[in-house]
């Protein structure tokens, strides 16, 4: 009987560490990326009672519980206002870095940027990943160790000056071979400053499925050219031959079209453009078909100086710096990491997760690879804490530490009783 007091004890200090769990996962029912926890309870060694060993087992009561966090749970990803929040859809966890510069491990992807551009959690740690662009393709390096992630702030966009135009059109083969037929188009292109200028494209029909062309810019651009007046550029002029379909057949496929905008006024560098009238394919861009002259499409590979709008996260854990002109340039790629037992991994407070000495190394890469989720930008994983539930048990807990504390009551009676005995 007197073992009941030990007994009932540990139930009462079971109960009340059961009633902690409980209480920490209501606290945490915002808590982005949150995992609800899972209680394990177990019992103590048991004493036999008699002669027949095992015929009278008495235990000593329940064992501390052992608390496990649910990493299997997926979180609802919820669209958030920021642009810089991520959601891990799937297995895995955000890498980032303390003030010490420790690796600790998070799911919740409520991220910002400092004065300095660092993309960190809304605690101040620093978001792990890469940064490095290849100059070669333009895409983010992501075979280098991870650093922090800087992103561009109030940057101006260089400007590109271009080098390569191309036009869709199609010239009318019923026109007469004189002036009636003159047909022009402009492109609008860049110089190294940045400045753009009016290409014109001039054509006319020649005769014997020929149209002759010439390329211009406004005389002002230039400095040998006159104010209002077209100048004609040098080696920007030439024949277009057709075959009897009307296909194009001169210059032919892999022949680009070259010239150079020589001397521009506003000092910029000479401008090279190579004019390709074929696609990726080998199919001519330029027609002659009994239709009114016509283009339906231009482009070129150049662009002004821009300035930077806004960062945000895109898909994929991709930082995306958008500019004025709407154009989009990743900066930056957000690491995962992948770590087969995250039940060992030890709150360390402000969302974060530490290591254990029984978690597995981790293996941080790209998401969507190696077993990795995927990150949703704008979004945010909500905490997978079921209120419901959590009543539920924190009733069942209240009701335990109830019945055990009357075997703690019951018990003392029966002492009183036992000991008034031999009075």
């Amino acid at each position: 009987m007197f073992t009941s007091f030990s007994t009932a004890l540990s139930a009462l200090n079971a109960d009340s560490t059961a009633i902690d769990v409980v209480g920490n996962d209501l606290a945490n029912l915002n808590t982005p990326g949150y995992k609800a926890t899972e209680l394990c309870f177990s019992d103590l060694v048991t004493q036999s009672l008699g002669a027949g060993l095992g015929v009278t087992q008495v235990g000593f009561g329940v064992a501390q519980p052992i608390t496990e966090a649910q990493y299997t749970q997926q979180g609802a990803i919820q669209t958030s206002g920021g642009l810089d929040d991520a959601a891990i859809q799937g297995d895995g966890f955000f890498v980032v870095a303390n003030s010490a510069g420790n690796l600790q491990y998070t799911r919740a992807g409520d991220f910002q940027t400092d004065a300095s551009g660092n993309l960190t959690t809304a605690t101040g740690d620093y978001v792990q990943g890469w940064t490095t662009v290849d100059p070669n393709t333009g895409q983010v390096d992501t075979n280098g160790p991870i650093g922090n992630i800087v992103v561009p702030v109030g940057t101006l966009k260089p400007p590109v000056a271009t080098t390569q135009i191309t036009a869709s059109l199609n010239l009318n083969a019923s026109s007469a071979a004189d002036a009636t037929s003159d047909f022009t188009m402009p492109i609008t292109v860049y110089d190294s400053l940045g400045n753009s200028h009016v290409l014109t494209l001039d054509f006319q029909n020649t005769g014997g499925n020929t149209w002759s062309y010439q390329a211009t810019v406004p005389g002002s651009d230039v400095s040998g050219g006159t104010a209002g007046t077209p100048f004609d550029i040098s080696g920007a002029s030439g024949t277009l031959s057709f075959d009897s379909n009307g296909d194009l057949t001169s210059p032919a496929a892999g022949s680009p079209i070259t010239f150079t905008v020589p001397g521009l006024a506003d000092g910029a560098s000479d401008m090279n453009l190579s004019w390709n009238s074929y696609d990726s394919a080998g199919n001519s861009t330029i027609t002659q078909f009994g239709q009114p002259s016509a283009y339906s499409a231009t482009s070129q590979n150049g662009s002004a100086a821009v300035q930077l709008n806004q960062v945000g996260m895109g898909s994929g854990g991709q930082i995306l710096a958008e500019y004025t002109d709407g154009s989009q340039v990743v900066v930056g790629q957000v690491a995962m990491a992948s770590i087969r037992n995250p039940d060992t991994l030890i709150a360390a407070g402000s969302n974060n997760l530490t290591l254990s000495s029984l978690t597995a190394n981790p293996a941080i890469g790209m998401p969507g690879t190696g077993g990795r989720g995927t990150i949703v930008g704008g979004s945010i994983e909500a905490s997978t804490v079921d209120i419901a539930s959590e009543f539920t048990s924190l009733i069942v807990y209240q009701r335990a530490y109830e019945a055990n504390a009357h075997v703690v009551t019951t018990a003392d009676q029966l002492s009183q009783d036992t000991i008034n005995l031999i009075h």
